[in-house]
């Protein structure tokens, strides 16, 4: 049987209805929202977007607050002031759990940061996506309170949806990177009176240990391709790639047409990658998935469908990719998430905007 598309692939994936264009929830999405890592904004605000199915609970869910952590909630002395980072030290080896060690209780005024060790990739901006890894640290107690060595999974939040002090500590920096950042609470999570679920109390300083995995583009960037002739038309709307079938010959085998040929690197098939996409059903010429609807799609090529595997492997970042798959490459029995009738032929329009070696 064919893996899905998107099995262990997270973002905001609309899945629209072939007989009215509703749009519904993806269950089959490990959705990155708030209960992902407290390195988030408050998640107090109401949203549309889709939430993350029971069985993606493990793959989303937080780091369970250490029982040492809550246990000293309250030492009675006064935190010292952080004047450098330098005061602050952080060990480990690459690609693992940094270790902070400092003389806590620690506080610091303003934000501050400082790269550990020099990437040379794309530069960080304040409307970037960034795919991390990172340890957060109490300054109060010297405790982690959250870690995605720990799940054991990168973790991708766009800057504007993050506490000031992570958006701050990072925008400037680059892609491969590792930035040591100290914020106050004014910076944290004062305004929502602390974090008590991970024993942070109002009024503490953080500490944030980030490894910049990757920084997805926003879209698709490189050389315009001129497609093949007799293939399904595609155009733009509204920012997005829109697919007329037409008078198009439906193919029996995998159709691979890059549309933009992007100058980064070669996704291979052990790589994690970030996409953009629609779906659309040959029989009907309707859209049935919905990819371009927020962030970046975040997942793995070793969980995709094989006309995925197939199509993208090769590929290099900043292209887009339409790629034709016969139901024997993609969902030959049918699919109700997302919704494929037995033996449908897809067309997929992909912006593949990262990708990484899988740790």
């Amino acid at each position: 049987m064919a893996g899905i598309v998107l099995k262990y692939l997270s973002g905001s994936v609309k899945q629209v209805s072939s007989n009215n264009n509703r749009s519904v929830s993806a269950v089959a999405l490990a959705a990155v929202l708030c209960v992902s890592s407290l390195a988030l904004a408050s998640c107090s605000k109401s949203s549309s977007e889709p939430k993350p199915s029971a069985s993606a609970s493990s793959v989303s869910a937080p780091v369970s607050t250490p029982a040492s952590a809550a246990s000293s909630a309250s030492p009675t002395k006064k935190p010292t002031m952080v004047t450098s980072l330098d005061q602050l030290k952080v060990s480990g080896a690459n690609g693992k759990a940094p270790t902070v060690e400092g003389p806590w209780p620690l506080a610091i005024a303003k934000t501050e940061s400082k790269v550990l060790k020099a990437g040379h990739g794309d530069t960080v901006d304040k409307n970037s996506t960034v795919k991390v890894n990172y340890v957060g640290v109490n300054g109060r107690t010297g405790k982690v309170f959250d870690s995605s060595y720990q799940r054991g999974a990168t973790a991708d939040f766009p800057l504007s949806q993050v506490v000031p002090g992570f958006s701050k500590g990072l925008v400037g920096k680059h892609q491969g990177d590792q930035v040591l950042i100290m914020m106050p609470g004014s910076d944290a999570y004062d305004s929502q009176g602390g974090a008590s679920a991970a024993g942070i109390m109002k009024g503490d300083s953080l500490v944030f240990v980030v490894d910049i995995v990757g920084v997805p583009l926003p879209t698709a960037k490189g050389e315009s391709v001129k497609p093949a002739s007799g293939l399904p038309a595609v155009k733009d709307d509204h920012g997005a790639p829109a697919v007329t079938i037409g008078k198009a010959t439906k193919p029996n085998k995998l159709v691979v047409q890059p549309l933009i040929k992007g100058t980064g690197p070669a996704v291979t098939d052990h790589d994690a990658i970030d996409v953009k996409y629609r779906t659309y059903a040959w029989s009907s010429g309707e859209l049935i998935e919905d990819g371009y609807a927020g962030e970046p799609v975040a997942g793995s090529m070793s969980s995709v469908i094989p006309g995925w595997k197939k199509g993208l492997t090769g590929q290099t970042v900043g292209s887009r990719v339409m790629l034709i798959v016969p139901p024997a490459d993609a969902y030959p029995n049918g699919s109700t998430n997302p919704p494929v009738k037995k033996g449908e032929t897809l067309v997929y329009v992909i912006d593949i905007l990262s990708a990484q070696k899988e740790s």
